[in-house]
């Protein structure tokens, strides 16, 4: 099925404003990226900051969805983490020319004047919450150790976040990383029976 053109003017404002940034991209550029006029993209959107918003939250939409899926049946709190992560990196790899946007448009990076930090924050809540959810059940079900549940969630999506953002925003060698970090935050969790979870 042939995209509508607000929904080019979203994958084109993602790729704009994730290869450049809020101030460098153009409400002109993501107009000529998606082959529509200027006017049809201020219609839609209202403004750059509108439009900016608009973009983060469809690719945070997609992958709220993604990772719903990924842990609604999982054998553990562990698994729910480990499946969490798994579908969140295979996200951004499917989507490696736009996903930049929703590093560009979080509460985990710095956020351009005039954004509603407000709003972003509480779009991000989801993948905070999950997270807690799945180290909850895994503290209840002795797949992980006894640990605070928010700052646990807090950490292991700072280590995601700061994967992604070495893998698509630095020049710096990533083979692998997404892999190791899984095996990293794994580590770091996981219960060792007989040691009254220290």
């Amino acid at each position: 099925m042939a995209m509508t053109k607000k929904e080019a003017i979203l994958r084109a404002a993602q790729e704009a404003f994730g290869q450049l940034g809020f101030t460098a991209a153009t409400v002109k550029d993501v107009a000529s990226r998606a082959e529509v006029s200027f006017g049809l993209v201020s219609h839609y959107f209202g403004s750059k900051h509108e439009l900016f918003i608009a973009a983060g939250f469809d690719m945070a939409d997609r992958l709220i969805a993604r990772l719903h899926d990924s842990t609604k049946e999982v054998s553990s709190g562990l698994d729910g983490i480990q499946k969490y992560m798994t579908a969140y990196f295979e996200f951004t790899e499917e989507h490696r020319t736009r996903f930049p946007v929703l590093l560009r448009c979080s509460p985990f990076s710095h956020m351009e004047p005039g954004v509603d930090a407000a709003m972003v924050a509480e779009k991000f809540s989801f993948f905070i919450d999950e997270l807690k959810r799945c180290v909850s059940m895994g503290i209840a079900d002795g797949s992980i150790r006894d640990l605070p549940q928010e700052k646990t969630a807090l950490i292991i999506y700072g280590n995601i976040v700061g994967s992604v953002r070495t893998t698509l925003l630095t020049p710096y060698e990533s083979d692998g990383i997404f892999e190791e970090t899984i095996n990293h935050v794994t580590r770091s969790l996981k219960n060792s029976p007989g040691k009254d979870g220290c």
